[in-house]
């Protein structure tokens, strides 16, 4: 089953108050950006964010559950999805202490693929 648009979107809106978000439409499911990074997924209408140090001790017992067979675990966010103030901070804190994300190459023209 695909993720909804309106659910991703209900997401951001919950978010766009506490940190600015963006998210993008990945193999019929969805990413969330914060920062210029990859901070959640959005799998089978369920949130799964990144799991940090900061992010686990502000989660408590939230279980942590791969999104898709063979996925890392991540934080699957229930109950809390409709708690902006929460939800807001648990990005934020998984933002900063997620690595920047590595530069992309420069792609290659059509001529120098061919060397």
């Amino acid at each position: 089953m695909a993720t909804d648009l309106g659910f991703v979107e209900y997401i951001a809106d919950q978010l766009h108050k506490t940190c600015p978000v963006t998210f993008k439409k990945m193999f019929g499911e969805y990413a969330i950006y914060c920062c210029g990074k990859v901070v959640a997924l959005v799998c089978d209408n369920r949130l799964y964010v990144k799991p940090t140090p900061g992010g686990l001790a502000l989660a408590g017992d939230l279980p942590l559950a791969p999104a898709y067979p063979g996925a890392k675990p991540g934080l699957l966010i229930a109950d809390q999805i409709d708690d902006s103030d929460w939800l807001g901070q648990l990005i934020k804190i998984t933002a900063q202490e997620l690595p920047e994300p590595k530069p992309k190459k420069p792609k290659l023209k059509k001529a120098e693929r061919g060397r």
